[in-house]
């Protein structure tokens, strides 16, 4: 986290932890602020990759699994960066910034995906720079949040992944009651004081929550290399085409979705717990024999208690038995609708 960021939201009582805001000393009114009001989030817990330079957008579109060519001043998209077997090393958000991208992904994952990167740069003309510091992203959700940013920045995207520049920050629109506004840390505090008068100040788990709520999956350290984006659902939130050229792991996803047939996909769960899963746990069922069924992708605490999850689990499991979180007597997964159908078996 920027640290001149980071002190401006602790003397406004932010508790700061691991780089990420905590809280801001109430973390169950926090939690009922996100399900019924409006809250504002600081999205520090994600980092930004800036790739600029005359064949940017070739070389993104030549490693990433969505078609970068559209993605444009108006129209943000997810996208996900894979390994040669077809599976997910980093999901993430891309929008323009000038002559360039913005690659929003976890920030534990930056670095990281920063080297891989750079590691297909070779004699391209290309430039792959860690923009996290200069960067302040912020989260506004809720009934109001749409009114709210219409008097900050006056018109706002129509549709969802729609975005607008403005001269003080980029407004991405995620659904109708979720919005994501970028803009340079030097005027952060600035725009999260007018927004703050607005709305609620909230963890970024409550950021989490709705991510998960609203079927998202962002791939962490604990899961890379474990699903094929389909199995996250990244098809369905349109992360990837079919329709592009060849990238990382191309062949095994159009495999997948032409001639295979998907034994494992991700649902939204509710776990009766008071402690929060860890992305990467296991997840079992009767059926297996001992072997795992599935896997926590990311968890979040919920408004009213317990834990939501997104995980990916065998369909036959979801169908036909009680799936359970670490072991077989472990807390049981309580299945919940998507915001979005999934495909007939």
């Amino acid at each position: 986290m920027n640290p001149d960021w980071q002190n401006f939201l602790t003397r406004r009582g932010a508790v700061v932890d691991a780089g990420a805001v905590q809280s801001f000393g109430d973390v169950a009114a926090e939690l009922c602020a996100t399900a019924q009001a409006t809250v504002l989030c600081d999205l520090s817990r994600f980092g930004t990759l800036r790739v600029c330079g005359e064949e940017a957008q070739a070389f993104l579109q030549n490693l990433l699994s969505n078609d970068i060519r559209e993605v444009s001043a108006a129209r943000a998209q997810f996208s996900s960066f894979n390994s040669p077997k077809g599976r997910m090393l980093a999901s993430m958000l891309i929008w323009r910034n000038g002559d360039g991208y913005l690659l929003q992904l976890p920030r534990v994952l930056c670095e990281p995906m920063r080297k891989k990167l750079g590691m297909y740069v070779l004699r391209a003309k290309v430039r792959i720079s860690d923009a996290s510091d200069e960067i302040v992203s912020l989260g506004l959700s809720g009934t109001d949040a749409q009114e709210i940013l219409g008097k900050q920045f006056g018109e706002l995207p129509q549709l969802p992944l729609g975005f607008i520049d403005t001269e003080q920050a980029g407004v991405l629109k995620l659904s109708d009651t979720r919005f994501q506004i970028s803009t340079a840390a030097q005027y952060a505090p600035t725009l999260w004081q007018s927004l703050s008068q607005h709305a609620q100040p909230a963890g970024s788990a409550c950021w989490d929550w709705l991510n998960i709520r609203a079927g998202i999956p962002f791939i962490l350290p604990q899961t890379q290399e474990q699903f094929v984006p389909q199995m996250a659902n990244f098809e369905l939130i349109g992360g990837v085409s079919f329709k592009k050229g060849c990238y990382p792991g191309q062949e095994i996803v159009a495999r997948m979705q032409y001639l295979g047939k998907l034994k494992r996909r991700m649902y939204l769960a509710h776990l009766d717990s008071s402690e929060v899963p860890h992305p990467g746990d296991e997840l079992f069922s009767a059926d297996m024999e001992g072997q795992s069924s599935g896997m926590i992708v990311n968890a979040a605490p919920a408004p009213d208690g317990g834990c939501d999850v997104l995980a990916v689990v065998q369909t036959s499991s979801r169908e036909t038995q009680t799936v359970h979180w670490k072991t077989l007597p472990g807390a049981a997964l309580q299945f919940l609708p998507l915001p979005y159908p999934l495909p007939p078996g």
